[in-house]
């Protein structure tokens, strides 16, 4: 199966971006009663989006989707003075990396254009109203030209290094709950055709009680065009031990086809993180958002943050790496990164 498509690229997540497209909680059904601890971590992260840094780029243009009176009216209150752009529109909830577009380069042109995949809850775990039409609300408002996959794929499921080389896990991309049709050698040509992604690692499991079934982004991410930040296990209780050290194993034992290699760095994991009824979470430090100015890190208190920031400042020495609360978001089954899609800048890069 062969997909026609104009030759792109996925950029990328540290090239500039022109804006942001995130979400604010506003259905307290969906939280379980958790709303009010989610609210307040997504509130700090976009804060921290917002806010200039000395001697780093400057901030994102951050767009923030609400929906409904008592939604906006606390987004408000809590966003009020930060120059961050409410926008009121039907929402299911705010997990925008896996429902709204993502945006490619066109090696021709270095004009953008964007890939709407389908969506159906994360293989009809959690299928929501509105979550459906995201990507094309989006990018209608982005001016971009673009079209629809016609794949089940979800952007937390792939992440590249924007020279072609990308990310993901088998228990996800060949879970017969999205694509049950598709082999892993047409997956790897509609991702060629559509993202730009020549060159594809396949690892093996995601995170416990990842409800994704194993987002790459809450496993390993690239930082650099072949640098690779994964996690070590933090604590003898860590209960994703086994599957991190087989992630970085794999990582180190990847060759491309001319013997290329990955440079793979480690970083604490947040060890044990339970929820208020005592089952475990997938906690990720991960879960990263790589902005034009920050690099903003979920934290869980559990204090192997520290290390793991000090870990993530060395590989990002042009912007300013900081750790952000997240134990209410995880409540939801995400972290920043989830709750973000980011627009790459068009046109030629400066």
């Amino acid at each position: 199966m062969k997909a026609e498509s104009p030759a792109v690229r996925q950029p990328a997540e540290w090239e500039p971006h022109s804006a942001v497209w995130t979400a604010w909680p506003s259905h307290p059904e969906y939280w379980e009663g958790h709303i009010e601890a989610a609210r307040s971590d997504v509130a700090g992260f976009l804060r921290l989006l917002s806010e200039p840094v000395d001697g780093c780029p400057d901030p994102e243009v951050v767009k923030v989707w609400v929906d409904g009176h008592e939604a906006r009216c606390s987004a408000e209150a809590a966003l009020g003075g930060c120059g961050i752009e409410l926008m009121d529109e039907p929402i299911g909830d705010i997990w925008f990396r896996d429902i709204a577009p993502i945006f490619v380069r066109c090696r021709l042109t270095d004009s953008l254009q964007y890939r709407a995949f389908r969506y159906n809850g994360w293989g009809g775990k959690y299928v929501m109203e509105h979550d459906d039409s995201v990507a094309s609300r989006i990018a209608g408002m982005s001016g971009v030209s673009g079209w629809t996959v016609p794949i089940v794929f979800e952007g937390g499921a792939l992440d590249v290094d924007g020279e072609g080389l990308g990310l993901t896990t088998c228990s996800c991309l060949l879970n017969t709950n999205r694509n049950p049709d598709l082999n892993k050698q047409e997956i790897e040509t509609f991702l060629e055709a559509h993202l730009g992604v020549s060159s594809l690692i396949w690892l093996g499991d995601g995170l416990r009680n990842d409800h994704t079934d194993g987002h790459i982004d809450n496993i390993a991410r690239f930082v650099a065009p072949g640098v690779v930040v994964c996690q070590s296990p933090s604590g003898q209780d860590d209960p994703n031990r086994e599957v991190l050290l087989d992630i970085a194993n794999s990582l180190r034992q990847w060759r491309s086809m001319d013997g290329g290699s990955l440079e793979v760095v480690e970083i604490p994991s947040p060890g044990k993180v339970l929820d208020p009824d005592g089952d475990i979470i997938p906690a990720s430090h991960m879960n990263f958002y790589i902005a034009n100015h920050r690099v903003i890190m979920p934290t869980y208190g559990t204090g192997y943050e520290i290390e793991a920031l000090a870990a993530l400042q060395e590989l990002f020495p042009g912007r300013e790496v900081v750790g952000s609360p997240a134990s209410g978001l995880i409540l939801g089954g995400g972290s920043f990164h989830c709750i973000t899609q980011q627009q790459p800048l068009d046109g030629p890069l400066p």
